[in-house]
């Protein structure tokens, strides 16, 4: 091991790694297929459809059905907490920021519309099923289980 006056090489690469200021990281600009929020949000439906994958570019260049038509025209508006059961309407631009409720079967679940979900389906944010919880062995299970007590 190399010393000389100010200690061993390992010592000094630790003093001038400690030295260096740490620069905060900027957050990152949200940005879809090279395109800002803005930008995406003063396309028409046209222009923005030729940048959607294909299955939402597909659904969209269909005629929407009645219940779609109803939540596409709250989720534009001004409206405050939007509840529905439609899962299959596609996230655009317009919608970012708005609070929907969405219905999984169950209950309804709640969320805010972020730009990162643009392209998505409503319902792609909105689980259906429970996490599975394992925990001891069901009654007949094993032969065990056969003289356990019930509860």
């Amino acid at each position: 091991m190399v010393v000389n006056k100010q200690g061993s090489v390992k010592s000094i690469k630790r003093k001038a790694r400690k030295s260096r200021k740490v620069t905060t990281g900027r957050a990152k600009e949200f940005s879809y297929k090279g395109y800002t929020l803005e930008q995406l949000q003063e396309m028409s439906l046209e222009e923005l459809i030729k940048i959607l994958p294909a299955r939402a570019r597909r659904s969209l260049s269909r005629e929407m059905n009645h219940d779609q038509k109803k939540l596409v025209e709250k989720l534009e508006g001004d409206y405050d907490d939007i509840k529905t059961h439609v899962r299959d309407v596609i996230i655009l631009p317009s919608y970012v920021g708005k609070i929907v409720e969405v219905y999984n079967g169950n209950s309804y679940s709640k969320f805010e519309i972020k730009p990162e979900m643009i392209g998505h389906y409503l319902g792609e944010f909105v689980m259906t099923r429970k996490e599975v919880k394992h925990s001891g062995p069901g009654v007949g299970a094993t032969r065990s289980s056969k003289f356990m007590p019930l509860k």
